[in-house]
């Protein structure tokens, strides 16, 4: 009898401390609102992990137009670091190549000989862009968006979501595909975190000479800790 009172009281114990943890706090679900948040958390972000992906039309990353970028994941770091693995589509043949942008310089390293290098002139894919507090998300969710509509609530790989679809200005969208297309107005769907306000995922299509690629861009390990160091080019 003894056990089953001590049983009933962690019981009933455990039942009021569940009641009394206070509910999370989320951003009300109004669009001004929630990318108000979003402007001021993704402006500072000290770190990151992202991924960005294209499907449709190839776009090239080198001047001779051989180089078609399929997909980067990599890590950023502020105020201006990033790297990244990238894979490319050289006719048939899939490569993959690393890059490392600290402070406006690029290296790469060389798809045969896979050692360190400088970026070649032309060369426009800079991760490091898409967190420029002048330049990046912040800049564009605080004033570079027009034409909002609220989808709604919806539930992204098992968690809550703000989803806003609107018209992003053609001067910044260059700029959050890490210099990857040319400019132009697109339309921006963004699932937005309602806790933090980070924007987690986007997606856009964008056109050139007539074809159309499909972007998708995925962020996440929000201020885990990151170090990106200039890379061995003497090897």
């Amino acid at each position: 009898m003894k056990h089953l009172r001590a049983l009933a009281l962690a019981l009933s114990l455990l039942a009021v401390a569940c009641s009394s943890s206070e509910p999370v706090e989320t951003i009300p679900p109004d669009p001004d609102v929630v990318l108000d948040a979003a402007a001021t958390a993704m402006g500072e972000v000290d770190s990151v992990r992202f991924k960005i992906e294209r499907g449709g039309a190839p776009v090239y990353i080198d001047p001779l137009d051989t180089l078609n970028f399929s997909v980067a994941e990599g890590q950023f770091a502020a105020p201006s670091s990033a790297n990244a693995v990238v894979t490319l589509e050289v006719g048939n043949i899939n490569a993959q190549i690393g890059a490392i942008a600290i402070d406006g310089r690029t290296w790469l390293t060389n798809p045969i000989t896979g050692e360190w290098e400088d970026a070649p002139a032309g060369y426009v894919f800079d991760p490091a862009t898409l967190f420029d507090p002048e330049l990046g998300w912040r800049p564009l969710l605080a004033s570079g968006l027009s034409d909002v509509v609220w989808i709604g609530e919806e539930e992204r790989n098992g968690e809550a979501r703000y989803h806003i679809r609107a018209a992003a200005d053609e001067d910044r969208v260059a700029l959050i595909l890490a210099g990857l297309i040319q400019r132009q107005a697109v339309d921006l769907d963004m699932w937005i975190d309602p806790v933090t306000g980070y924007v987690r995922e986007a997606d856009l299509a964008t056109v050139h000479e007539g074809q159309t690629s499909d972007w998708f861009i995925e962020f996440w390990d929000f201020d885990e800790p990151v170090e990106i160091t200039p890379p061995d080019t003497e090897g």
